[in-house]
């Protein structure tokens, strides 16, 4: 279920508030190669400390943008996904990554290219 902080009637604002912030971007965009563990995601997030990352996949997951699937094993095993509603957005966080390698990153190569 999508939880709003507050009423808006701007349909950026709203999708800002589920996925705004430093991670959760980020961490869906992980998650669109496929499932992932808890290990897994830490991995490919090292800024992101355990418990910021725990907090925010408990977020995407009440949002209904991931889905936790914790298996009765020993060791516990938890896997990340997601949903269909978190998949929807694939195309958005697509276009993210584009925009940041011709925008950022080639800027970037360029401006360390010069200097050498």
């Amino acid at each position: 279920m999508i939880r709003l902080k507050e009423m808006t009637h701007c349909p950026v604002t709203a999708t800002l508030e589920l996925i705004g912030g430093k991670w959760k971007t980020i961490i869906l965009y992980c998650l669109t190669t496929g499932t992932k563990r808890f290990g897994e995601i830490a991995v490919r997030i090292p800024d992101i400390s355990r418990k910021v990352l725990t907090e925010q996949l408990k977020e995407l997951e009440a949002d209904g943008l991931i889905l936790r699937e914790q298996y009765k094993e020993i060791p516990p095993r938890v896997e990340y996904s997601l949903t269909d509603l978190g998949k929807s957005l694939s195309s958005v966080i697509r276009e993210l990554e584009i925009w940041g390698m011709e925008n950022v990153l080639a800027k970037k190569q360029m401006v360390g290219a010069e200097i050498i």
